[in-house]
């Protein structure tokens, strides 16, 4: 499961604007590579919509079967927020819906069985 915690209005190229939902995962546990200790953390992604923003709206707070999945993708630059700094990321999180695998994990469960 995935609660909406907001939305965010962007523009298509045309100048009509448009919303996506922003979604979170459950809390998952991860160890620290500084640290060594775990640290509690939930996944993010954003999905777009054909809603309105009133709607947006009245969504916050419910939630939607399926889960946020890693993906790979083509190196690219990230300013975070916090400390300006600017680090090289080849990933991002999507949405998939319950019952639909990413390509990445579809091929994960086969190099599985290719080895069991």
């Amino acid at each position: 499961m995935v609660r909406i915690l907001g939305y965010k209005q962007r523009q298509k190229e045309d100048g009509t604007n448009f919303y996506l939902l922003e979604v979170q995962g459950g809390i998952e546990m991860v160890l620290s590579k500084a640290t060594g200790q775990y640290y509690a953390t939930a996944k993010k992604a954003t999905v777009s919509t054909t809603f309105d923003e009133e709607t947006c709206k009245g969504l916050i707070g419910s939630e939607m079967s399926g889960k946020i999945s890693k993906i790979t993708t083509e190196p690219y630059q990230y300013t975070i927020k916090e400390s300006g700094e600017e680090v090289t990321l080849n990933h991002k999180y999507i949405y998939l819906p319950e019952g639909v695998e990413s390509s990445e994990e579809k091929l994960a469960k086969q190099l599985e069985g290719a080895f069991a």
